[in-house]
């Protein structure tokens, strides 16, 4: 494998620790400081806000200055947002700045990471890369929220001042290792580019845009209600919670690292549809939890479908992008992060209502979505590049 593939795994497995590190963190850091619970999800929320409003620009700008500027830039920034945190951590006011600093990064690491891997791919090893990338984020969430757990036990600084330390080295690291890579725009081939984001939107890929929020919608709602859920079923802890997403952590991984990577040029539609089904399939089955063991297979087969929809979603946008690869992953993106924006807040509600109701909700939002990639095929409005 390419060493610039590497050490891209590398930097998006700890963004995605960073952003699951603060998940068993940040509550007990609100309760000792005697704040409002609301706050919990406030400081939450405002991370994803500013990654949802800032990546298409942080997309076309990688497309224009470079790849490996925006990640040096990125790893720098959200190293910062650490660093913020860890010594400001008794200020709430500093602390929502932190959490801001550390979406607009992301943003940035995320689009140019996504942006330089399609730079330096084919199609047919796009799938594998979006498939280990994908698996690199799987392993972020599974190790952040654990990693945080162990290292708040000592101190509730601790955990981002590991982190900052780590994205520290990794920048001088990627300073040296890191090769801007030629990029793929083939401007001969085309008459007409578009010149971003609203000009690709005329196209077919729109679509997959729609269907990436959605799956990740329905992601945010699991993740926000499903221990509410099983707390009334099953009368779940806590550790058992944890147990169960380290477990779908795995799953998720092996998914993408596993079946993605081997997915076949042109054959993504397909897959796509198989990944809703089995989304809507592990929704039912949560609705028939009345076990510890019930609950873990409804929330592996649900991660499973998940994680197949999400990655091979990214990477059919990006084939599909005319070679704006930077434009297509800002869009991707912004999709992600409105649905973790929106996600939680209807789910939950639904939740107050009925608590089933959310899960039947998401079944059919997943069947339905497959209307979108029939509409998808149909379309001959494309600017993928033969």
């Amino acid at each position: 494998m390419k060493k610039e593939i590497l050490l891209l795994l590398s930097v998006q497995f700890l963004v995605y620790l960073g952003f699951g590190i603060i998940i068993p963190v940040l509550p007990e850091v609100i309760v000792q400081q005697h704040w409002s619970d609301l706050h919990v999800g406030g400081l939450l929320t405002v991370y994803s806000l500013a990654s949802f409003f800032t990546a298409p620009f942080w997309g076309m700008l990688s497309d224009k200055i470079g790849r490996k500027q925006l990640i040096l830039t990125g790893l720098i920034g959200f190293c910062l947002s650490f660093v913020i945190f860890s010594l400001f951590i008794n200020n709430l006011v500093i602390l929502y700045i932190s959490r801001i600093v550390g979406g607009l990064f992301s943003g940035a690491l995320y689009t140019a990471i996504t942006g330089y891997i399609s730079d330096i791919s084919s199609e047919e090893e796009r799938n594998k890369y979006m498939g280990l990338m994908g698996m690199s984020v799987g392993l972020g969430f599974i190790f952040g929220p654990a990693l945080g757990g162990m290292l708040g036990h000592y101190s509730l600084q601790l955990p981002f001042i590991t982190s900052a330390i780590l994205l520290a080295l990794l920048f001088i690291y990627a300073s040296f290792i890191i090769k801007e890579p030629v990029k793929q725009n083939n401007n001969h081939k085309r008459a007409i580019i578009p010149k971003g984001a609203n000009n690709l939107l005329h196209y077919r890929v729109r679509y997959l845009f729609i269907f990436s929020f959605l799956v990740t919608f329905m992601l945010a709602g699991v993740e926000s209600t499903f221990q509410l859920f099983q707390i009334d079923r099953i009368q779940i802890t806590p550790l058992q919670i944890g147990y169960l997403f380290m477990f779908s952590g795995f799953v998720d991984a092996a998914i993408q690292g596993g079946v993605v990577r081997r997915i076949k040029n042109g054959t993504e539609t397909t897959w796509l549809i198989a990944a809703q089904i089995a989304t809507a399939l592990g929704m039912i089955l949560f609705t028939l939890t009345s076990s510890l063991w019930m609950a873990g297979l409804a929330l592996c087969v649900f991660t499973a479908g998940n994680a197949l929809a999400r990655t091979c979603v990214v990477s059919l946008s990006s084939k599909e992008s005319g070679g704006q690869y930077g434009v297509a992953a800002g869009l991707s993106y912004s999709m992600d992060s409105l649905g973790r924006i929106i996600g939680p807040l209807f789910f939950t509600w639904l939740f107050t209502m009925q608590e089933t109701l959310g899960y039947f909700t998401s079944a059919s939002i997943a069947i339905g979505s497959i209307a979108l990639i029939f509409i998808f095929k149909a379309s001959q409005k494309s600017f993928r590049i033969s």
